[in-house]
């Protein structure tokens, strides 16, 4: 077995992109994990994920937007090409951003133009090529010949799907069933679906009670305990212990010597009513000081399951099982509110009253739902009220994956009355349809008075509805905030530039008041 180089990781990742079948994308998935071994697959499965295993390693969108020339041919490995971001990463100190983009360009130049492009979108975070972790992981397992729902539990267990990669492709079924719980390793996380109401949602339930719990718009996060301490765990399984002193101490405090809680923290105001978001955030971002002002505020913990107790694993258990044994095992004061119900008026009651107290809205859960990971399902489902801002475009980014050629990514204002012109709240790709791609591509051409090689700035003319879960402060952009999980919903040529919303009404919306 040879090793893989970096084209034919990029050969798939093509591929993938430019088809939409998801029996094709898992075939192609398939056919690459076949012929690699335990550490190509590992690197490739995190490449065709869009992660690098160094996590951010100092290089951003100015270090890329100029590439050297590139080679004529082929000629990295994976092995080599995660050897070289290694050492990337690994440069710090003075003359530390010289250093880093010589090794940079090192890099580039020995790679061909479509290699030199897939690292581009690898290093930026923009891997978009329409195929998530869950067909790869369908892929690792068409590949050696595996189950999928061997496959998918031990990725859940892991929580790392390049070492599940690796794993099977050195091991096989054997080695896949070996992997357990671990207490003090994080699980990735179980999903929601969603629905536009309650009664939508409760339609999937067959008449069945089940679990309306508060959506808190808090940080979610995985408390280990065990002999070793406490561990706590972000959504991406980042250790943030130490950045939550007061939560770590409170899960220390329970009587279980050995738990796995799932939940939610959040910075409540004195009346009760949730902090902004990024108060929340400010005490849980990479880099976080523990000892600065922002970092004293108070955080409350709300956990609404438990994954392991006292050296029994309750993953396959049942929610009324697990809910049983998170009530026995922290505080009333930390539970999640929610009520159990079979009774759709009283769920949407209790869902109007959680939106009334400031929280997102509710998610309804299936009473007999065991704990699962990877694509949404309807064992867990959101229910949130949905914000619509009408917004201007003001520019738009050129697309990547399988939208190569056409114009994608849009940046998105306000009307500010008192200057004539618009206020940035930030960028947005959801919710575009292939028919939309086509149509905006051509219009916002129209409508260019500038470009460069990623990005064409347009007269701020068309007006776009906007879907959105909520806004943040946000000292990128120009307004102070941002919109949160926004999404496109149609484009409104039945108004004006003049007409949209302005940053007043985006401000009150934000009620950032103390």
């Amino acid at each position: 077995m040879t090793d893989l180089g970096l084209t034919e990781v990029v050969a798939v990742s093509a591929t993938v992109s430019a088809t939409r079948s998801r029996n094709a994308k898992v075939a192609a998935f398939a056919e690459l994990f076949a012929a690699a071994g335990p550490a190509d697959a590992r690197l490739a499965a995190a490449y065709l994920a869009g992660h690098l295993p160094q996590g951010r390693i100092g290089v951003g969108w100015r270090s890329l937007a100029e590439l050297p020339p590139a080679a004529a041919t082929a000629s990295w490995t994976l092995v080599e090409v995660d050897a070289r971001i290694s050492e990337i990463a690994a440069i710090h100190g003075a003359a530390s951003t010289a250093r880093r983009a010589a090794a940079l360009t090192r890099l580039l130049e020995r790679a061909t133009a479509a290699e030199q492009e897939f690292l581009r979108r690898l290093m930026l975070g923009e891997m978009r090529q329409g195929a998530g972790d869950s067909l790869i992981a369908q892929g690792i397992a068409a590949a050696y010949a595996i189950d999928p729902a061997l496959v998918q539990r031990a990725w859940m267990l892991a929580g790392d799907l390049p070492a599940v990669a690796a794993v099977a492709a050195a091991e096989g079924t054997a080695g896949l069933a070996r992997i357990g719980l671990e207490v003090g390793r994080g699980l990735a996380p179980m999903l929601a679906g969603s629905a536009p109401d309650v009664a939508a949602a409760y339609a999937t339930l067959d008449g069945a009670a089940a679990s309306v719990e508060t959506k808190i718009d808090g940080i979610r996060i995985q408390a280990h305990k065990g002999d070793f301490g406490v561990r706590l765990f972000t959504r991406s399984l980042a250790d943030i212990t130490d950045r939550l002193p007061e939560i770590a101490d409170l899960v220390a405090d329970l009587e279980a010597p050995e738990v796995v809680l799932d939940g939610e923290v959040i910075a409540l105001r004195p009346d009760g009513r949730p902090e902004a978001f990024q108060v929340t955030g400010s005490r849980t971002a990479a880099g976080a000081d523990p000892l600065t002002e922002s970092a004293r505020t108070p955080l409350t913990a709300y956990f609404f399951d438990v994954l392991a107790l006292a050296g029994r694993t309750l993953i396959d258990e049942p929610l009324s099982v697990r809910r049983g044994a998170l009530v026995d095992t922290v505080a009333p004061a930390q539970l999640i509110p929610h009520v159990i119900t079979a009774d759709v008026a009283e769920a949407s009651a209790f869902a109007a009253d959680a939106v009334a107290a400031g929280h997102e809205g509710v998610v309804i859960k299936r009473l007999d739902a065991v704990w699962a990971v990877g694509r949404r399902g309807g064992d867990w489902i959101k229910v949130k009220p949905r914000h619509t801002l009408d917004l201007v475009v003001l520019a738009v980014e050129w697309g990547s994956g399988r939208r190569q050629g056409l114009l994608s990514n849009i940046h998105l204002g306000a009307r500010d009355p008192e200057t004539g012109g618009f206020v940035m709240l930030g960028k947005t790709f959801k919710g575009m349809t292939d028919q939309m791609l086509a149509w905006q591509t051509e219009r916002f051409t129209e409508l260019a008075v500038a470009r460069d090689q990623y990005t064409v700035t347009v007269r701020p003319e068309q007006v776009v509805e906007i879907a959105f879960d909520g806004l943040q402060r946000s000292t990128r952009y120009p307004g102070g905030l941002a919109l949160r999980f926004a999404r496109v919903l149609r484009y409104r040529d039945d108004k004006t530039a003049d007409q949209a919303d302005t940053i007043q009404t985006v401000r009150a919306l934000a009620d950032f008041t103390d």
